[in-house]
């Protein structure tokens, strides 16, 4: 059950109303999902869940920004998928890893949680749709990290920035008459983390980017136009 003060129920439920994995909702369907998401606030870095957790409950990224990170060969934790307001992804559970996945609060964080069954007391089907529609969310995360890492596309350190700055556009984006702003400030460290380069090298391609005109600074946050960025990796390829 929620404990939260009204105000901030009724702030969560306006939240929810904004995510598309919820568009499938009417306005009571909401206000009924918003009354059965049990809800944690986390402070920032503090570990939300780990590989090792199993649930049978749908996790829903209320407020704030999340990130998925894991172990890399030098034993050194990264980041590998920043996550916006929404469904959070499920991590893979095996049986002997050494990656060790967690979703961490990138910064203040709230999230809810609801049984998959208690669905079912919210709309007609309601567990069949809404399982569906978070594995094809937690199949966008995945495809887009093996995207990123996998020396079988053959991508080159260019691309997979690229790629990445279109896919925080997509999350984090909101359209500007100059392109699209980053809403987030991500910093060079935190974009180098999720390629899997050094910082340096990220700095170089993202400045390499600017003087091509395919994005441009505003402060600390970028804004891409990501019809140019989109069309550079069709013809690199």
């Amino acid at each position: 059950m929620n404990h939260l003060p009204k105000t901030q129920i009724e702030t969560d439920f306006l939240r929810l109303g904004r995510l598309k994995i919820f568009s499938w909702l009417n306005p009571v369907e909401l206000g009924l999902l918003g009354n059965a998401l049990a809800t944690l606030n986390y402070r920032r870095h503090e570990v939300i869940f780990r590989e090792s957790d199993v649930s049978n409950s749908a996790r829903v990224l209320v407020a704030g920004i999340a990130r998925i990170t894991c172990l890399n060969a030098n034993n050194e934790r990264i980041t590998v998928a920043f996550i916006a307001p929404g469904p959070l992804p499920a991590l893979p559970s095996l049986p002997v890893t050494r990656f060790d996945f967690r979703c961490e609060a990138f910064n203040a964080c709230r999230v809810g949680t609801l049984e998959w069954k208690g669905f079912e007391n919210i709309t007609v089907n309601g567990r069949e749709t809404a399982f569906k529609k978070f594995h094809q969310n937690d199949l966008t995360y995945w495809y887009r990290l093996v995207r990123r890492t996998s020396s079988l596309l053959n991508l080159d350190l260019h691309d997979r920035v690229a790629i990445t700055m279109l896919d925080l556009c997509d999350d984090f984006g909101i359209e500007d008459a100059r392109g699209t702003l980053l809403t987030v400030s991500f910093s060079h460290k935190d974009i180098a983390s999720i390629v899997g380069a050094s910082r340096p090298r990220v700095t170089e391609h993202l400045g390499r980017m600017e003087r091509d005109k395919l994005l441009l600074r505003q402060g600390r946050q970028f804004i891409v136009s990501t019809g140019k960025l989109s069309s550079s990796l069709v013809q690199a390829a």
